[in-house]
């Protein structure tokens, strides 16, 4: 595969684990549990062991995340989350990480593209995340797991994304984290960039079509931009 720049007029940003330090936060918390471990083993590093296990587990996991949405159960199952938050159940602050460089690369990039957010995370998730470092206002459109019929892997969000934009759909370029970001440009005709700072693998965002892998979702500025 190979990134063709000159065609692209629309960047799609996917959240957890391309711009919302996702994965950390989950590392932080199970590796926390493995402490005990060291007190046998010194040298042993739970940050390592536990960002392994959760990369290890992404394929199924995106499996399980997308079986509510091709059963056609998604908004009955975001409802009754929102229902159980309301009640105070699960409720939480949850807590927001940014990945290192991302914000002086968007507005690097804001500068030459239009940006669209294409998240499978709910409508308040994804407002909550882009609000608390005031994202918002550097997207033209903000697509969540609610704005479409189906969310990723269909190509309905990047369909979308690319309505509201007035570009053509192979005109966009979908950078995300996940084979499901990978699938959903497939299948949409656009081309995608897979990035390795959050859960997928590069093995896998290869096999899924990515036309390019990137160590980080920042070092995208100097790709486009030529700096």
């Amino acid at each position: 595969m190979s990134l063709n720049i000159s065609r692209i007029k629309l960047l799609c940003f996917d959240v957890d684990g391309t711009l919302a330090d996702t994965d950390d936060e989950m590392v932080h918390k199970l590796a926390s549990r493995f402490t005990f471990i060291k007190l046998v083993f010194p040298s042993w590093n739970e940050q390592t062991f536990t960002r392994r296990v959760i990369m290890g587990i992404e394929t199924p996991a995106n499996l399980v995340f997308n079986l509510p949405d091709h059963l056609g159960l998604d908004d009955e199952i975001v409802w009754l989350i929102q229902r159980f938050n309301r009640m105070g159940i699960g409720k939480r602050k949850p807590p927001f990480w940014l990945i290192n460089g991302v914000l002086p690369m968007l507005d690097a990039l804001a500068l030459h593209y239009p940006m669209a957010v294409v998240s499978a995370r709910d409508e308040n998730g994804t407002r909550a995340f882009l609000d608390h470092f005031s994202l918002a206002p550097r997207f033209q459109s903000i697509i969540t797991g609610q704005t479409c019929p189906h969310t990723k892997p269909y190509p309905d969000p990047i369909f979308e994304a690319a309505r509201l934009a007035g570009v053509r759909p192979d005109e966009c370029l979908m950078i995300g984290d996940t084979t499901v970001d990978i699938l959903s440009a497939r299948r949409a005709g656009a081309q995608s960039i897979g990035v390795l700072c959050g859960f997928g693998q590069e093995n896998e965002l290869s096999k899924a079509g990515a036309d390019l892998i990137l160590p980080q979702t920042a070092m995208l500025s100097d790709l486009l931009l030529g700096s």
